[in-house]
């Protein structure tokens, strides 16, 4: 008897399923793709980026912001307990820096392949995303073009006195400092930050406070990444060519036209090796590097995107003949930058 009951409950049971009409307005699941990028690229910049990614591919992306250098330092402190997957950097050094700690995993053949030999890892442990040039920023108010210098070294002389602005705690201003050191040694690297401290140097938090001063005229000059001064001119609601902020790009290979990359390395101990590849692939693929040329004004370094209009061609840069290998020396540089007292 007891199981020709449970028979009729069971089969009521299901009679009762079959009747009852579906759940309406019931959650869409939540996708489980997920990649953890530490990002020494600011929020304001490559949010709406990481947004597009999310909402092409279903991946979530959970994001670490800081400075460069703090996120290097934190990458190298975590070792391979770091929940990251991907390190987004601004500058070539810290990704060496990194590389060097053997941090990262090999790229494959496939990203490597879309970026030249130049602005990329030579061991193929990290790889460009956009390339930025270093100019001096100027007020055409102030500075004529027949007084603008040859070479950032001439930024130490009189002529310059408490007229330069900086941000020596910025990654892109430590990168250049390293490629001083790299083209011309520890020696004349530290003499000329002495020498610009010594000559008034005019500290600022960041590249774009820079060309807001140059353009203000509260500054004559600053060193900063070519892009900027497009996004002062986004931000004022300006063509470039109505600011008096412009751009002049170091001759003949001097080290202030030093061309750098932002880029990423895929990290040894990623989680989601899957989602972390296909974010790499967004970066380097066409939307990724359209985002770059047409809304930060970056170089593009993938073949067949269009740099922004008005910038010259990056292969027309007199860029200094630097490896960007080579510029994996940044704890030394920010020491040598504190020591001369200028962060």
């Amino acid at each position: 008897m007891r199981w020709i009951i449970a028979s009729l409950l069971a089969v009521g049971l299901t009679a009762c399923s079959a009747e009852a009409p579906p759940a309406q307005n019931q959650p869409e699941p939540v996708s489980d793709k997920k990649v953890t990028v530490y990002s020494g690229r600011s929020e304001a910049l490559i949010k709406p980026l990481l947004e597009n990614f999310t909402k092409a591919t279903g991946i979530t992306v959970e994001v670490r912001y800081g400075d460069t250098a703090a996120m290097a330092a934190q990458l190298l402190e975590e070792g391979d307990k770091s929940p990251a997957d991907v390190y987004l950097a601004q500058d070539a050094g810290a990704l060496g820096a990194v590389a060097k700690k053997g941090l990262f995993t090999k790229l494959p053949a496939d990203v490597l392949g879309k970026v030249t030999d130049v602005y990329k890892s030579k061991s193929g442990e990290w790889v460009g995303v956009t390339g930025r040039s270093r100019v001096l920023v100027y007020n055409s108010d102030l500075v004529k073009q027949a007084e603008l210098p040859g070479s950032v070294f001439d930024l130490t002389g009189p002529e310059w006195k408490d007229k330069l602005g900086i941000a020596p705690t910025n990654g892109s201003f430590q990168a250049f400092v390293t490629a001083l050191r790299v083209q011309h040694g520890d020696n004349e690297a530290k003499g000329w930050l002495n020498g610009i401290k010594a000559n008034g140097a005019q500290i600022r938090p960041n590249n774009g406070q820079i060309v807001a001063d140059v353009e203000a005229g509260k500054l004559s000059v600053g060193l900063v990444n070519h892009y900027y001064v497009y996004e002062r001119a986004k931000a004022d609601g300006k063509t470039v060519d109505a600011l008096k902020a412009k751009l002049h790009f170091f001759p003949n290979g001097d080290t202030g036209a030093l061309v750098n990359v932002s880029g990423l390395g895929l990290m040894k101990k990623a989680s989601n090796d899957a989602d972390a590849r296909a974010f790499i692939d967004y970066l380097l693929g066409a939307d990724g590097q359209k985002y770059f040329a047409e809304k930060t004004y970056e170089y593009p370094l993938v073949a067949g995107v269009a740099t922004a209009a008005g910038l010259p061609a990056l292969a027309s840069l007199k860029a200094p003949a630097i490896d960007l290998n080579d510029l994996d020396t940044l704890q030394a540089t920010v020491a040598m930058i504190k020591e001369v007292g200028l962060a």
